[in-house]
């Protein structure tokens, strides 16, 4: 499973870095035409806040995959982090559809 985790893993990360065309076809698109964060966030089974004593948002961490493997984008250290059973993976990603900032935006809206 360790090469198909990391696998899985990248595969995230990619997506992140530069989303797929596929990505706009038959999905709910911004004002510009392009996939979303928020579209993204559809998809999303769970999301934990990142926030300091203050409540102030720091960064979050979205659950995109459960039950084998369990896989978490976290904003505030900009990787992709999966777990199965004893194997862990981790890639870096550049944030290219915003995902932090709308994480921050539904954090303040609370």
């Amino acid at each position: 499973m360790s090469q198909e985790l990391k696998n899985h893993v990248q595969s995230i990360a990619d997506n992140l870095t530069n989303p797929p065309d596929e990505w706009n076809e038959g999905r709910d698109v911004d004002l510009e035409g392009e996939f979303s964060a928020f579209d993204y966030l559809q998809d999303a089974l769970d999301i934990e806040y990142i926030v300091n004593g203050k409540g102030e948002y720091l960064g979050a961490r979205v659950l995109v995959a459960f039950g084998g493997p369990n896989i978490w984008v976290n904003t505030r250290t900009g990787t992709v982090e999966g777990g199965w059973w004893g194997d862990r993976a981790e890639t870096s990603f550049k944030d290219s559809i915003g995902l932090d900032d709308a994480l921050s935006e539904l954090w303040a809206c609370r």
